[in-house]
C-alpha cells in the first residue's frame, strides 16, 4: 500500500509514527498531495490521509479522475479524515463523481500529539482564527474529544477551573460528553488534581512580545516546526584544516528538539543571557573528560573509558552544535535593529507612552521593515492600551495601507475583530491595573538565576502562567476585580470521583495541573510553566496541552488575508 499525506500532516505525524514502523506495516511508497496524476506505485491499496478542507478534496479528486482505468491490477483508494470525518467533504466528493472510488472513508482520532515529556499540542493551525473570526467551535470540540480520552487514560480530572468563552465551551461539552456516556465512569486513579482550561484572547499581549528564553528566540528567529529547527548550514560544516570555505553545504541544517538530549533539556528554558556560561562551563567539563584517556594505565580504566566514549562524543556533538545555534543568536540579538525593537516592547509593556504615536514604529513603516514586525508592535501597543484612540488607530492604519498597500484592509480587519488592534472603547484604560495587580512587569529580573517567571521576557511576566500561578495559591478568589477585567467568563466545576479513588496527598507530594491554552501558546509560557513546577515550595507540577504551538510571527500570519485583485 501507499499513502498519500496531507503535507500539514507529515510532521505531526513524524512524532508518533516514524517511517520504519509505517514501513513494517507494509506500506511502501509515501507520496505529497499535490494535483496532477499520482506517482507510479506497485500497490494495491492507496489511502488519503487529509484534513476535512475543500480545497485538499480538489486535489483528491484530481488524483482520482487521473487514475489510469485500463491499468491491471487496479488500485483501490481508501481515504482517512484526521481528526474527523467532514459530511461537507464526503458531499463535495459525491458532487465530483469520485465518491463512490473510495472503498473505505473513515477518521483517525488524532486530538492530542506529544511533543514532549510534559507537552502536548493538537497542531490546529487555524483554530485561533476559527473560534475568534469565524465563530467555528469545531477545534473546540476536538479539544474536548482530546480531554476526554485523556481522562480515559489517566482518570477523571476532579476539578476544573476555566477562563473565557472558549473554556466554558469546552468544559460544558466536557461535561455533556460525561453525561451521554455513562459507562466511562473509569476506576483509574486519577493523575492530575486539576484542569485550567485558558483563552488564548485572555491574555493576548503575552504571544506578541519577543521570547527571551533560548527556545524561544530559536522560534522567533528560525520557527521550530514539530520540534525540528532548519538551520543556515554555514555554522554547521566541519573545519578542515588548510582547505578554506571552498564547498559549504547549501542544504539547510535540520535538527530535532527536545528533552531528550540532556544539554538542550537543560538550556532550553533559561534566558538566552544565561545560555553562554552554561555552554562554556559543559564545554570545559566534556574537554576533561576526555583528557581521561591519558590516565587510563590499566585494562580496566581503558575498558571503563571506551564504555563511556559513545555518550561523551554524542555530549561533544551536542555541545557544539548548540554552541552553533547559540553564536547564530546572538549575532541577531545583538543587532541594533533587535535592541532598539525590544527597547519599545518593554516601554508599552511598562505603561510607557502607550496612548500615542511611536516614533519607532512610524520610522519602521517608513523603511518598510516587515509588516508582521509593524504589526506585532501595533497590537502590543493597542493591547497594552485597552485599545488606541481612534485618531492615532487612524494614523497607524493610514500609514501601514500607504506603504504596504490597500489589499491588508482585511489583515486590519481581522486584528480588529480579534481584539488585537482596536479603538478604545469606554475611554478608559485596564491595563495599568492588571499590569500592578497581577504584578506584570518586575523591574529587577534576573536572568541568571531566575526567582520569578517574569525573566522569560526579561521583565514582563506572561498574564497566562501567572493566571496559573495565582490560582494555584491563594486561589482566583483574591484577583476578582481583575479577573472581570479580562475578557469572557471564569468558572469552576468538579466532577465527582467514584469512592476509594479520591487523592489522600501524602506530605510534600506535588498537586498536577493540566494547563490547556485554548487558541496557541508560545515556548516562553512553557518555559515559564516548567519554572513554576521547578519551584522547591511550588507544590504543583505543570503539563501543558494546546490547541497549537505559535509565535506571534505564526499568530498573526494566521490571522493575515490578502485581498486579491479581481480576476479581469
Amino acid at each position: 500500500q501507499a499513502i498519500v499525506w496531507d503535507e500539514y500532516l507529515t510532521g505531526p505525524f513524524g512524532l508518533i509514527a516514524q517511517y520504519s514502523l509505517l514501513k513494517e506495516h507494509e506500506v511502501e511508497k509515501m507520496f505529497t498531495l499535490k494535483p496532477g496524476r499520482l506517482p507510479p506505485a506497485d500497490v494495491k491499496n492507496i489511502i488519503f490521509f487529509v484534513r476535512p478542507k475543500l480545497e485538499l478534496m480538489d486535489i483528491i479528486t484530481d488524483n482520482v479522475l487521473r487514475e489510469d482505468r485500463g491499468r491491471s491490477p487496479q488500485r483501490d483508494f481508501h481515504i482517512l479524515f484526521v481528526p474527523r470525518r467532514s459530511l461537507l467533504c464526503e458531499q463535495w466528493l459525491k458532487e465530483q463523481g469520485v465518491l463512490g472510488s473510495f472503498i473505505h472513508r473513515e477518521q483517525y482520532s488524532l486530538d492530542l500529539i506529544p511533543f514532549d515529556g510534559d507537552l502536548l499540542s493538537m497542531e490546529s493551525e487555524s483554530a485561533f482564527k476559527e473560534c475568534y473570526l469565524e465563530s467555528d467551535q469545531t477545534s473546540l470540540y476536538h479539544a474536548a474529544k482530546g480531554l476526554m480520552t485523556l481522562q480515559a487514560l489517566y482518570g477523571t480530572i476532579p476539578q476544573i477551573f476555566g477562563k473565557g468563552d472558549c473554556a466554558r465551551h469546552v468544559a460544558n461539552m466536557m461535561i455533556r460528553m460525561k453525561r451521554e456516556f455513562p459507562g466511562s465512569q473509569n476506576s483509574i486513579f486519577p493523575v492530575f488534581d486539576t484542569l485550567l482550561l485558558l483563552d488564548r484572547n485572555v491574555d493576548l499581549l503575552t504571544p506578541l512580545a519577543t521570547q527571551l528564553t533560548y527556545e524561544g528566540l530559536i522560534d522567533e528567529i528560525y520557527g521550530i516546526q514539530n520540534t525540528y529547527v532548519k538551520l543556515p548550514p554555514e555554522k554547521f560544516a566541519p573545519k578542515k584544516q588548510g582547505e578554506g570555505g571552498k564547498d559549504l553545504p547549501t542544504e539547510p541544517k535540520k535538527l530535532q528538539l527536545n528533552s531528550a538530549e540532556e544539554l538542550y533539556a537543560e538550556i532550553r528554558d533559561k534566558n538566552f543571557n544565561a545560555v553562554g556560561s552554561v555552554l562554556s562551563k559543559k564545554a570545559k567539563i566534556i574537554s576533561a573528560a576526555f583528557e581521561e584517556r591519558h590516565h587510563a594505565k590499566t585494562v580496566g580504566e581503558i575498558k571503563q573509558f571506551v564504555s563511556q566514549l559513545p555518550h561523551m562524543q554524542a555530549a561533544r556533538s551536542s555541545l557544539a552544535n548548540h554552541t552553533s545555534i547559540a553564536e547564530l543568536i546572538k549575532d541577531i540579538t545583538t543587532s541594533e535593529d533587535f535592541f532598539d525593537n525590544l527597547t519599545v516592547e518593554q516601554e508599552f509593556m511598562s505603561g510607557i507612552d502607550t496612548d500615542k504615536v511611536n516614533n519607532y514604529i512610524e520610522d519602521c513603516i517608513a523603511q518598510k521593515h516587515p509588516l508582521i514586525k509593524i504589526l506585532r508592535l501595533v497590537c502590543l501597543q493597542s493591547v497594552c492600551n485597552s485599545g488606541l484612540k481612534q485618531k492615532v488607530l487612524d494614523h497607524y492604519k493610514r500609514e501601514i495601507i500607504q506603504t504596504y498597500g490597500y489589499e491588508h484592509i482585511l489583515t486590519l480587519n481581522n486584528l480588529e475583530k480579534a481584539g488585537l488592534l482596536k479603538p478604545q472603547t469606554g475611554g478608559r484604560n485596564n491595563y495599568p491595573t492588571i499590569r500592578k495587580t497581577l504584578r506584570l512587569w518586575m523591574d529587577d529580573v534576573n536572568e541568571q538565576n531566575p526567582n520569578d517567571i517574569s525573566y522569560v521576557y526579561s521583565g514582563y511576566a506572561p498574564l497566562s502562567v501567572r493566571l496559573a500561578q495565582l490560582l494555584a495559591r491563594p486561589g482566583w478568589r483574591s484577583i476578582e476585580e481583575v479577573l472581570k477585567m479580562l475578557p469572557g467568563p471564569h468558572f469552576e466545576e468538579r466532577q465527582q470521583l467514584p469512592t476509594g479513588l479520591q487523592k489522600k496527598r501524602q506530605q510534600g507530594e506535588n498537586r498536577v495541573t493540566l494547563v490547556f491554552f485554548l487558541g496557541g501558546v508560545t515556548y516562553a509560557e512553557i518555559a515559564a510553566l516548567r519554572f513554576l513546577s521547578q519551584m522547591e515550595d511550588g507544590g504543583t507540577e505543570y503539563i501543558i496541552a494546546t490547541t497549537k504551538l505559535i509565535n506571534g510571527t505564526t499568530w498573526i500570519k494566521s490571522l493575515m488575508e490578502k485581498l486579491e485583485p479581481a480576476p479581469f
